[in-house]
C-alpha cells in the first residue's frame, strides 16, 4: 500500500514567546513492514539542529526557534510505501535489550484491577498470551473518544472502563509486564479503521516482545495486529516518551495547540 501523509501540529501562545526547542520524533522506522519514498519535515520560522538514531532504533531530530514568537508550526508531508508483515517487527535495529521494558512508569503502573485482569488470561505461549491480552483489554475498555486526557493512567482508563488508542495501548502494556513479558508504547499513522473508516489522526498501539519472533505489534483499540494501513514512527516506554514532539518554550504565555492528520492511499502505477 502506498500512503501519503500530511501532518500539522500549530502551537499558539497568547503572549510571544523568546524562544522554543523541540525535539522531534516524527520519520518513519526503517523496517521490512514500510519503506520511505519521500519525507519532509519543516518548523515555521525553525532551524535544523543535532540529529540522530536513537538506541531504539528511533530517528531525532532537533529544531530550534527564535524569538519573539506567537506561532509555530510543525508539518510534515511525505510518501510511503507499507506492506504486512503479521505485525511482527522485522529489519529493525536497535540496541536496547527488550528486558528494560519491564519497567513501569505512572502511566503504565498496574494496580489491583489490571493485575487481575492480566492474571484471568492464559495462553499457550508467549504469542498466543499476547492476542488474549489485546482481546481482553479490547473488551475492557470501550472505544469513546473525549472521555479521557493525555494524562489518563492505563489504570484510569480500566476504571472508566473507556478511553482512546493511547489507553487501550497503555492498558495492554501494563497487562503484559505484568505477565513478565516486555512491552512498549508505538506511535505512528493508521490509514483506516478496521471496518474501513477513514482514520485521520495520529494513532497509537504497543509491541510485545515474544521471545523469537521479538517485537509484535498489538492494536487493542481495533483489536488486531499492525498490517499495511499503518505507519510506524517510534516507541517508548510509554505516551509521553513515545511523543512524535517534545519541547520547551522559553517565557510567560498560555499555549493552545491543534493538530491536523490526513493519512491518504495513493494508486501505484502498474
Amino acid at each position: 500500500m502506498k500512503l501519503k501523509i500530511t501532518h500539522e501540529t500549530s502551537y499558539s501562545y497568547d503572549t510571544p514567546v523568546e524562544a522554543l526547542v523541540q525535539s522531534l520524533r516524527l520519520t518513519p522506522s526503517v523496517h521490512e513492514g514500510q519503506r520511505v519514498c519521500e519525507w519532509h519535515i519543516t518548523v515555521s520560522s525553525g532551524q535544523r539542529g543535532v540529529a540522530f538514531r536513537d538506541g531504539a532504533g528511533d530517528w531525532i531530530e532537533g529544531w530550534s526557534v527564535r524569538g519573539p514568537v506567537d506561532t509555530v508550526t510543525v508539518s510534515i508531508n511525505g510518501m510511503i510505501e507499507t506492506r504486512d508483515t503479521a505485525g511482527v517487527l522485522r529489519g529493525h535495529r536497535e540496541t536496547v535489550n527488550p528486558i528494560v521494558y519491564l519497567r513501569d512508569t505512572p502511566a503504565t503502573k498496574a494496580d489491583e484491577a489490571l493485575i487481575r485482569l492480566a492474571r484471568s488470561v492464559k495462553g499457550d505461549d508467549a504469542l498466543d498470551l499476547s492476542h488474549k491480552l489485546m482481546a481482553a483489554v479490547a473488551e475492557a475498555i470501550t472505544y469513546t473518544p473525549g472521555v479521557t486526557e493525555a494524562s489518563t493512567s492505563a489504570a484510569e482508563a480500566l476504571e472508566l472502563g473507556q478511553g482512546v488508542c493511547q489507553d487501550h495501548a497503555h492498558a495492554l502494556i501494563a497487562c503484559a509486564r505484568e505477565c513478565g513479558l516486555p512491552a512498549r508504547y508505538v506511535s505512528g499513522y493508521l490509514h483506516t479503521s478496521v471496518e474501513g473508516k477513514p482514520h485521520d489522526a495520529a494513532h497509537a498501539w504497543a509491541e510485545i516482545h515474544v521471545g523469537s519472533l521479538g517485537w509484535v505489534g498489538f492494536d487493542a483499540a481495533n483489536a488486531c495486529c499492525p498490517d499495511e494501513r499503518y505507519v510506524r514512527l517510534g516507541s517508548g516506554y510509554d505516551a509521553q516518551d513515545a511523543a512524535p514532539v517534545r519541547g520547551m518554550a522559553f517565557g510567560i504565555s498560555v499555549e493552545s495547540l491543534d493538530v491536523r492528520v490526513h493519512v491518504e492511499e495513493v494508486q501505484q502505477e502498474q
